[in-house]
C-alpha cells in the first residue's frame, strides 16, 4: 500500500463532486483516502450542493470501503452508518506517518480554540470550516485543512489534499496543485 493519502472533508451528498474526487483519488495513486465528516447530508446552515444526491453518494463510495478511513462530522448520524459499509462513527482517529503523529477529526468538536490533548509538533486535521488552511498554531501544533469538496467558503476553491513524505499538497477539485506545505 502506499504511503500517500488523499485527504477530503465535507462532500454533504454531492455526487458529481464525489464522483470528480473518486476519479482523482484513482489517478493520485494515494492508497488510502481520508474523510473528515460530513458525507450525506448538507446541513441546515448551508446551500443544498448543485449535485445534491446523498443515495449516489452512498453508491459510490460503498464499493471502496476497504481504502477509506473516516471520521463523524457534525451531520453524520447513525442513520447514515445504517447504509453506508464502513465505519464513520469515531469522532477522530489518530495517524502515524513519517514519525508524526496526526489527530483527524472533523473539527466541530477539536479545533483551534479547544486543542484536543496534543504535544508540541503534533497536527491537528480538521475540516467543518470548509476553509483550506496550514498553519502554525501558538502552542507549535501544526493545523492542516483540506478545505471543502462540496461547499467551499471565503472564495476558496474545491478541494482536497495529497499527504506523503512530510509533505501536504492542496489540490482543486480539477486536479490542480495550488499550494504545499512542508513539515519541518
Amino acid at each position: 500500500m502506499s504511503d500517500r493519502w488523499m485527504i477530503a472533508s465535507d462532500l454533504h451528498g454531492d455526487a458529481a463532486c464525489t464522483e470528480l474526487l473518486l476519479t482523482r483519488f484513482r489517478e493520485s495513486g494515494a492508497g488510502r483516502l481520508i474523510l473528515l465528516g460530513d458525507l450525506l447530508y448538507h446541513g441546515p446552515r448551508n446551500d443544498l450542493p448543485s449535485g445534491y444526491s446523498p443515495k449516489k453518494v452512498i453508491e459510490l463510495l460503498n464499493p471502496v470501503r476497504e481504502s477509506l478511513l473516516c471520521v463523524r462530522g457534525n451531520c453524520d448520524t447513525e442513520v447514515d452508518q445504517m447504509v453506508l459499509s464502513f465505519p464513520i462513527l469515531a469522532d477522530y482517529a489518530y495517524l502515524l506517518a513519517d514519525g508524526l503523529r496526526i489527530f483527524a477529526t472533523h473539527g466541530h468538536k477539536f479545533h483551534g480554540a479547544n486543542l484536543p490533548p496534543l504535544q508540541k509538533g503534533d497536527i491537528l486535521l480538521h475540516g467543518h470550516t470548509h476553509v483550506p488552511a496550514a498553519e502554525r498554531l501558538d502552542n507549535d501544533i501544526l493545523y492542516v485543512n483540506p478545505g471543502s469538496v462540496s461547499i467551499p467558503k471565503e472564495n476558496s476553491p474545491r478541494s482536497y489534499l495529497i499527504y506523503e513524505n512530510k509533505t501536504f499538497i492542496f489540490y482543486d477539485l480539477g486536479g490542480r496543485e495550488y499550494r504545499s506545505f512542508q513539515v519541518e
